[in-house]
């Protein structure tokens, strides 16, 4: 991975990306750090880094550490390792396949368990979203499953370029807005949440309050789930 540029930022945030093996999540990545994407790319074995700085808050930049994890149920014990540093991350399946999302609560209640006692953040993110018409989870059931988690929910594709930044920017905010509210505390020899190298940016207003919410992908209209 190239070297980020000597940019400062307000907050260090180390976010993981979990969920079943081929549903997309280091394409997800890739796309998002490097812009690229790759038809065909080779199971994730343990752990990938990656970084990236994005802006929170209107104008505030915060520097995002990314741990792809492998899908594979033999990596398990390598990956809780990961949890504990961790202030949150995305929970991702693939729209295409109803056992990725079944999966999911296995998922969850794996990281939640290891990371005690800090609690992550999570955002649900049902990926290959430009293969509707092979869909196998609908909207309906991944909003349920969003609100019953507390989590905010996105669909993307990183093949055709849907919703990439907003995702990792969306998940950055709730995380920023927590620790600027206190619900999320900075902590000697906790990895989570880091100062940055520059002071806090001003707050703007229409700062997003959490709470479950679909994001909808490129020319599609608003609902009843916006």
């Amino acid at each position: 991975m190239a070297s980020l540029p000597d940019v400062p930022y307000v907050y260090q945030f180390r976010l993981i990306i979990i969920g079943d093996s081929t549903v997309g999540k280091s394409s997800l990545l890739r796309q998002f750090t490097e812009g690229k994407y790759l038809e065909f790319s080779d199971p994730t074995v343990g752990v990938d880094f990656h970084a990236k700085i994005v802006k929170v808050d209107g104008d505030s930049p915060v520097k995002l550490q990314l741990w792809d994890t492998a899908g594979q149920e033999r990596f398990r014990a390598i990956t809780r390792s990961y949890y504990r540093n961790a202030v949150g991350g995305l929970l991702v399946y693939d729209i295409t396949n109803k056992q990725s999302f079944e999966n999911l609560t296995s998922w969850l209640s794996d990281a939640s368990q290891s990371a005690e006692p800090h609690k992550l953040v999570f955002i649900l993110v049902g990926h290959k979203a430009d293969q509707d018409k092979n869909r196998e989870v609908t909207k309906q059931e991944a909003m349920a499953f969003a609100a019953d988690h507390d989590m905010n929910y996105i669909e993307t594709s990183a093949k055709a370029m849907i919703n990439i930044d907003q995702a990792f920017v969306l998940l950055a905010e709730n995380i920023y807005n927590k620790v600027q509210t206190g619900a999320i505390k900075i902590q000697d020899g906790w990895d989570g949440v880091k100062r940055g190298t520059t002071k806090r940016g001003h707050r703007n207003n229409g700062v997003y309050e959490g709470g479950p919410r679909f994001i909808p992908s490129a020319g599609q209209k608003k609902g009843c789930c916006d």
